[in-house]
């Protein structure tokens, strides 16, 4: 077969399989209705729809008040660059649609503690609005630099107003705890800076932060001071949430009762614990779960209610429980061993040291022993060790 014959089969094969391949698709496209080949048609929006669209979608500025205070004391919104940090602050917080909302959930079951202990210190109620700026009101909060829980606290701070901080323990993740601190310490810096804004604000980067500020700067107004740029900013993000949570509804907050988190019903006790106990027996033995017992104390760690004392918390009704349990089940120390005292004696005129070993009931080996001697040899007023 020749070249020429080979080019000539090659081009009526590719010819074949063509039709073949056309004749094909037209079978498809002749199908019936009910044939399982389905076709859809998208129909997409004109460029002129969609500008039409979103032309109709209007955002409102949400405004807060011509006259602003905060701790009874007047934020002065005449001065331009105040009310500009006010409005940013307000501005970021308003349009924070899901923080807002967890904000007033967490709200209704941390502020009526919080309410309360201010009014019975005689402090401000509008201090409560510096846990939800600190830490949104959650348990484990931690910023980068070490301040743990809902008020902040850093380790040093923290204990200067009596919280523990331990292996086994952190009592600045105590809710109870860390707000009676906090409101001692809060106090504390009023009293050194006379204004609840300076107070705040030192609170925020530290009394000699604050002092040696004023001191350079001849100037005791907060809104005057050159601050660090996060204290700056805080007593404005504070403010900004207290005009929202006042009023949530004026800025379109509007939350269904039922949705927020209710108080948590519990007894709070002081313990001091010789030994430590097993949390999940101590859960066992108050008829719940270890998880509700955990989840209760987040300031005790592991799985063991450790020695020492201080607070825990168990269910509401359960508190009466707690002290026989936990003398249940701590358990018992070991009995001491009677530890033999050290005594000596010392050599007198005539004693041999066989003498003193049947005098004192001791052997000879022994007083050799104890007291590093090479011989039997001792001398008048030599002091011998007898055990």
């Amino acid at each position: 077969m020749t070249k020429r014959h080979h080019i000539f089969i090659s081009v009526f094969t590719i010819f074949f399989i063509t039709m073949s391949i056309t004749c094909h698709s037209e079978s498809i496209d002749r199908q019936p209705a009910h044939a399982p080949v389905k076709i859809r048609k998208i129909e997409m929006a004109s460029p002129k729809a969609t500008r039409q669209k979103q032309n109709n979608e209007q955002y409102n500025d949400p405004m807060f008040p011509e006259t602003v205070t905060l701790c009874g004391e007047k934020i002065p919104l005449e001065n331009r660059r105040v009310w500009e940090m006010l409005d940013r602050e307000f501005t970021i917080a308003v349009w924070n649609q899901r923080q807002v909302f967890l904000w007033l959930k967490r709200a209704a079951r941390y502020f009526p503690y919080i309410e309360k202990k201010l009014a019975e210190a005689g402090m401000p109620d509008d201090l409560k609005y510096l846990a939800v700026a600190e830490s949104d009101l959650q348990t484990a909060a931690r910023s980068p630099v070490g301040a743990l829980g809902y008020w902040q606290f850093m380790p040093f701070t923290g204990k200067r107003f009596g919280l523990k901080k331990r292996s086994d323990m952190d009592e600045r993740l105590c809710f109870e705890k860390a707000t009676g601190a906090a409101l001692q310490y809060l106090k504390k810096l009023e009293g050194m800076f006379g204004k609840w804004t300076l107070a705040l604000a030192s609170y925020n980067c530290g009394e000699r932060c604050l002092q040696n500020a004023m001191d350079e700067q001849h100037v005791k107004d907060y809104f005057r001071l050159n601050l660090p740029v996060e204290t700056e900013r805080f007593i404005f993000r504070i403010t900004a949430i207290k005009l929202i949570l006042e009023n949530p509804q004026s800025y379109g907050y509007n939350i269904n009762p039922k949705h927020v988190y209710q108080p948590l019903k519990i007894d709070i006790l002081n313990v001091n614990l010789k030994r430590s106990v097993s949390m999940v027996d101590f859960a066992s033995a108050l008829d719940t779960d270890f998880k509700v017992i955990k989840e209760l104390n987040p300031h005790i760690f592991g799985t063991r209610l450790p020695q020492g004392s201080y607070q825990l918390n168990v269910p509401q009704g359960d508190g009466v429980r707690v002290a026989s349990s936990l003398k249940r089940l701590t358990p018992k120390a070991a009995p001491r061993t009677k530890k033999s005292k050290t005594t000596y004696y010392r050599v007198k005129s005539g004693d041999s040291l066989g003498g003193i070993a049947t005098k004192k009931g001791v052997s000879v080996k022994q007083l050799k022993r104890l007291n590093k001697l090479k011989s039997s040899h001792i001398e008048v007023g030599q002091k011998l060790r007898l055990r």
